[in-house]
């Protein structure tokens, strides 16, 4: 067979925010409440002849991060979106190709919206969602018609091969939208069974890997609560979520009494979480969320890490006061932070008081499931 050829293709797919389990995601098996926002990362794929080229609204007006950390120079992948689209290309052309489909040439173009005008980060995912982006306009340019949980099988190899500490839970919403319960796969186990397939002989390593028992992965869908909305403040202070856990991951042996007791109840708290969300109890969800905070709060003092900077601190208590749950999403250490609050609730004493405390409400809302995201992930 050979690579579909003709009108362009579009794929788009939506940033996300971490509400619960930030952290505790790393490690395999272990769940964490995510949520699709409405603005993406759009991929346009256009089929080409003899060359290809890759050209990106974010590419060239963004430096190339780099920092040292305990004397270690250290990119910041999330500057660099084309390591995460060569991965994808990588990955879905050899599966591609396993699959009989003659691989083709085409341009690809991508432009954002996860990003401030001036170009800075609102911590949105935008490495997860143009990862799935290209996956999904790669399955549509092979024709390879695969389902939803198949795409984040390929995308998370393609993650895990430029940043291996990568929770994947960002990638699962950008592909699925809505809301998710998300657990982590062993990559360890992903990187040795990829090696295992490649060394083995197998004419069809990746088809095969795709097929087997993935330990750890799970999906399940939430439904979208009504008693109940998300508000979304942004610090204006970005962070490198690659960096932050790559320092938690070093220095967890200084909280390593601390760290089991924090897993177990991360677990607890977002499995409760997931339950309040699926009843639609915003007592029981903004409980949660209060408890998750301080679990990270309590984790972040144990290892040394900076996580609830003093801008978020005020973005949680300002939201608290008009009776609410915050807390920072995702790494921390800036970008955003994330509120629940009853559906009838006055929001206007709490946007003024991130206005006077400069921190940017964002107009998000969240993204529907995907269509052809129906079906959950068991690992299977």
């Amino acid at each position: 067979m050979t690579a579909a050829g003709g009108a362009p293709i579009e794929a788009r797919a939506p940033g996300k925010l971490f509400v619960a389990g930030e952290y505790a995601v790393v490690e395999a098996g272990y769940p964490a409440v995510l949520v699709a926002v409405d603005r993406h990362v759009t991929v346009r794929l256009a089929p080409a002849e003899g060359a290809g080229s890759i050209a990106s609204d974010q590419y060239g007006r963004l430096p190339v991060v780099w920092r040292r950390d305990g004397g270690r120079v250290v990119l910041d992948h999330d500057s660099r979106p084309f390591d995460y689209v060569l991965a994808a290309i990588d990955v879905v052309e050899r599966f591609a190709a396993e699959q009989g489909r003659t691989l083709g040439f085409y341009d690809i173009t991508i432009t954002s919206e996860l990003d401030d005008p001036s170009g800075r980060k609102f911590g949105l995912g935008s490495s997860a969602a143009v990862t799935a982006a290209t996956v999904r306009a790669l399955e549509r340019f092979y024709d390879l018609r695969l389902p939803t949980e198949r795409l984040l099988r390929l995308a998370l190899l393609a993650t895990v091969a430029v940043n291996p500490m990568g929770s994947g839970g960002d990638v699962a919403a950008s592909l699925y939208g809505g809301w998710i319960r998300y657990a982590a796969l062993d990559r360890e186990w992903l990187r040795a069974a990829l090696a295992a397939a490649e060394a083995s002989g197998d004419p069809r390593p990746l088809s095969t890997l795709l097929d087997a028992d993935w330990p750890g992965l799970a999906v399940r869908r939430l439904p979208t609560p009504r008693s109940m909305h998300l508000v979304v403040g942004w610090t204006g202070q970005p962070a490198s979520t690659t960096r932050l856990v790559e320092r938690m991951q070093s220095r967890k042996g200084a909280a390593e009494s601390h760290y089991p007791d924090f897993l177990a109840a991360s677990r607890a708290c977002v499995d409760a979480l997931a339950d309040a969300i699926e009843r639609d109890d915003a007592e029981a969800a903004k409980a949660e969320i209060h408890r998750a905070r301080g679990l990270l709060t309590s984790l972040a003092r144990a290892a040394g890490v900076d996580i609830e900077t003093p801008a978020l601190r005020t973005l949680c208590e300002t939201a608290e006061s008009v009776g609410a749950a915050a807390k920072s999403s995702g790494a921390g250490g800036g970008d955003c932070g994330i509120v629940l609050v009853d559906a009838d609730a006055d929001l206007a004493p709490m946007l003024r008081g991130w206005e006077l405390s400069d921190v940017r409400h964002l107009s998000l809302r969240v993204q529907p499931s995907v269509e052809g995201a129906e079906e959950d992930v068991d690992g299977r």
